[in-house]
């Protein structure tokens, strides 16, 4: 599916459309243009058609095509495929989809699978407010396509970061539930599998920095410094969280412990008040002719006196040593 395809002269666009991708070659064969082309989920026969039109390497094409790869800066000859993983929040979980971009030096091609918002915002923000570098070719998108799917990091980490308050919240109120241990993991696999998504961003950017290409110019390696100081905030912030959730596991597995145990030790207590009554009982209960006090008239009740004295003066003292 073709969303846009957009034709810019001297930073303005001069024709758009939706409808195909023929007459390309005409625009490319002019050294003040570029062409900015969005593709959702293209067919392969599709991909085939703008790899005609660009020159676009079969392994890149191959790859845009199975979306099924991680994070990566390639180059081919005077061209450069990007692959960046972008997040989006669903209904309490984190899914990932894939953003391919080919840029050369009159063209970017962007290709989107998966949990992805739309750049339509991102190509209409720069066409009001960055015509200057539009101006300078296809580099200045490139960024701003980047920039577009760092910044979607930022709600969720930040969702991260509220979500382990109400974990340590929930921890130190007395919650020690089998939900809770539950709830940490989910957040470690969440925070595990975006960590996948933006650490190789920190190569991707720093790489884009130092490279000085007719698609990259030294006027817009400024911006990709911007990219790559936002990747590195987000994986700190992600790396603390992460850490506070392995303290925040730890700490709620040390209390459900130390619950269990009180309840090991008030059974404990108990155990030990009946087992005085239990220990009397054992030997009045035997079949023996001559026992001690049988045959005496107070012989019961000083028998219950004994047992009631004994669970009360143990009552006390296991009540003063936190048993109870």
């Amino acid at each position: 599916m073709i969303v846009n395809c957009v034709v810019y002269a001297a930073g303005c666009p001069i024709e758009s459309g939706s409808d195909s991708v023929t007459n390309i070659g005409q625009h490319l064969a002019h050294p003040d243009r570029f062409i900015w082309l969005g593709l959702l989920e293209p067919s392969e026969e599709l991909l085939k058609q703008v790899q005609g039109e660009f020159g676009l390497h079969d392994l890149a094409i191959e790859d845009a095509h199975r979306a099924h790869q991680r994070p990566k800066l390639e180059s081919y000859g005077e061209s450069l495929f990007i692959v960046l993983h972008t997040a989006q929040k669903v209904k309490d979980r984190v899914e990932f989809g894939e953003t391919h971009i080919f840029i050369g030096a009159r063209y970017i091609v962007t290709v989107r699978h998966g949990a992805s918002l739309s750049y339509q915002s991102v190509r209409q923000r720069c066409e009001k407010a960055a015509q200057e570098q539009l101006a300078r070719g296809p580099g200045f998108p490139l960024y701003a396509v980047m920039d577009f799917v760092v910044d979607n990091y930022l709600p969720i980490v930040e969702e991260f970061e509220d979500e382990l308050i109400e974990v340590e919240q929930t921890i130190f109120k007395g919650g020690y539930r089998a939900e809770t241990t539950e709830r940490i993991y989910d957040l470690k696999r969440d925070i595990m599998a975006l960590r996948r998504a933006t650490v190789p961003l920190l190569e991707i950017s720093s790489a884009l920095t130092r490279q000085t290409t007719p698609m990259i110019t030294t006027e817009t390696q400024p911006y990709f410094r911007d990219v790559y100081d936002h990747v590195v905030r987000i994986n700190e912030v992600m790396d603390t969280v992460r850490e506070m959730l392995n303290t925040a596991l730890q700490v709620n597995l040390s209390l459900i412990t130390m619950k269990q145990n009180d309840v090991v030790k008030k059974l404990a207590g108990w155990a030990g008040l009946l087992g005085v009554p239990t220990m009397i009982a054992s030997f009045y209960g035997m079949n023996f002719k001559y026992m001690p006090e049988l045959e005496w008239h107070y012989g019961y009740p000083s028998v219950i006196s004994l047992c009631t004295v004994a669970c009360i003066f143990l009552y006390f003292r296991l009540k003063k040593a936190d048993w109870l």
